[in-house]
């Protein structure tokens, strides 16, 4: 089942407010492969209260589920079918964002 959401709400969620980018990359980092809140810090090199941040807003607008039955700390998170359905549309968005960002560089 293919859930679609606004076009407008991903805009404004990923690049339309301040920390949208910091979600972009934690959404590309789960997509690779479901991790916890201290690989993410690992990973991306961010502070943990950071990333807890930004999990938390990406679980509340449903982005993200989390694997409750490990706990708080050890909970993995990955993408929700309603993200899934839409990555086309993330997608774009990175795209576009990466392309400004090269863009900006030069």
């Amino acid at each position: 089942m293919v859930l679609s959401i606004n076009k407008t709400f991903l805009w404004h969620l990923f690049a339309g407010s301040r920390g949208g980018v910091m979600r972009m990359r934690i959404i590309n980092e789960i997509v690779k492969r479901p991790m916890n809140a201290n690989q993410l810090t690992k990973k991306l090199k961010i502070d943990y209260k950071t990333a807890r941040h930004h999990l938390r807003v990406l679980l509340k607008n449903k982005m993200i589920q989390n694997n409750k039955n490990k706990g708080k700390y050890a909970s993995t998170y990955h993408i929700s079918g309603i993200l899934e359905s839409n990555m086309f549309e993330f997608s774009l968005i990175w795209a576009k964002f990466n392309k400004s960002k090269l863009a900006s560089k030069n």
